[in-house]
């Protein structure tokens, strides 16, 4: 992959979290600087509801802006972190 095709990529990704939501945006600037977390953690940290939380993580893999699986500690619950 040249220098080139890794910039567009970049600017891809940009250009999608550009395009969402303020909550959105939020949650995954949390994912950002605290890593991967449940739902409910999420929603701890940023301060939203869990019904706008959830709307955000939707709208976010929806863009494979990140990526979630069944949490080992609850099966209840998944965790959700940033893709690469």
């Amino acid at each position: 992959m040249s220098a080139t095709d890794h910039d567009s990529d970049v600017d891809v990704g940009t250009t999608a979290i550009t395009e969402l939501s303020p909550s959105a945006k939020l949650v995954y600037k949390v994912l950002e600087y605290e890593g991967s977390l449940t739902q409910e953690e999420i929603a701890a940290e940023s301060r939203l509801c869990s019904r706008t939380v959830r709307y955000a993580l939707g709208k976010l893999e929806d863009q494979d802006l990140i990526a979630s699986r069944v949490c080992l500690e609850d099966a209840r619950q998944s965790k959700y972190w940033i893709t690469d």
